[in-house]
C-alpha cells in the first residue's frame, strides 16, 4: 500500500465554504475508485469553533492499494480541474508499514497527521514497530482509521488517523483536520 497526500495553503481570508462545496460536489466522485482504499477530504480552517489552525488548508489524503491508482488518478480529469482551480501541487506518498481501518471509517469527523524526521542510521525495524503499535492503539482508544507510513527519499514518517469526534490527544506537531467525506471502494 501507498499512502499520498497534497495541500493547498488558501489565504487567511479565504472563504473555506468553497472548499465545504467542493467536498460536497466532488467527494462522492471518488467512491468506488479503482485501487482507492480510502480518500478522506480534508480541510483546517485558521479560525474555526472546534480548533484553530495556523492555516486554511484543503488537504486529501489517499491510501492506495497499489501505484497504478496513484496514476489513474493523478492522470485523471478530475486530477487535471484541481490543478487549474488550486494551482500544482507537491505530492507527498510514503510506504505503508500498517493500516488498520474499521468498518465505520465513513463517520470519520476528523484526522490528525504527525510526520516526523527519521535520524540517520536509525533502526527501521524498531521505528516501525513502534509505529504498528501506536497504530493499534488508536485503534483501541477509538480511532476509525490509523495508518503508519514513511518516505525512504526524505527520511519521515507520518502517522495519519481518522476520528469519529475530536481526537483524545493532539500535539503541538500534529496537524488536525476536519474530514468532509470519504471515499471507500464500492463493497463498503
Amino acid at each position: 500500500m501507498i499512502a499520498m497526500q497534497y495541500s493547498f495553503v488558501l489565504p487567511a481570508d479565504y472563504d473555506m465554504a468553497i472548499i465545504d462545496r467542493r467536498i460536497r460536489e466532488k467527494g462522492p466522485l471518488l467512491d468506488g475508485f479503482p485501487r482507492l482504499r480510502f480518500k478522506a477530504y480534508l480541510a483546517a480552517r485558521k479560525q474555526d469553533a472546534g480548533f484553530v489552525s495556523a492555516e486554511n488548508l484543503y488537504a486529501p489524503f489517499y491510501l492506495w492499494d497499489e501505484p497504478e491508482g496513484i496514476d489513474s488518478f493523478l492522470s485523471s480529469p478530475g486530477f487535471a480541474a484541481l490543478t487549474r482551480d488550486f494551482g500544482w501541487p507537491s505530492v507527498q506518498t510514503w510506504l505503508v508499514w500498517h493500516a488498520e481501518l474499521t468498518k465505520t471509517l465513513k463517520a470519520a469527523t476528523y484526522a490528525t497527521r504527525d510526520i516526523a524526521a527519521i535520524a540517520a542510521h536509525s533502526d527501521l525495524a524498531s521505528q516501525r514497530d513502534n509505529a504498528i503499535a501506536e497504530a493499534k492503539s488508536a485503534i483501541d482508544a477509538g480511532a476509525l482509521a490509523a495508518i503508519a507510513a514513511f518516505d525512504p527519499t526524505g527520511w519521515k514518517m507520518t502517522k495519519v488517523t481518522l476520528w469519529a469526534g475530536l481526537p483524545p490527544v493532539v500535539t503541538e506537531t500534529m496537524q488536525l483536520y476536519t474530514v468532509g467525506h470519504v471515499s471507500l471502494p464500492n463493497e463498503q
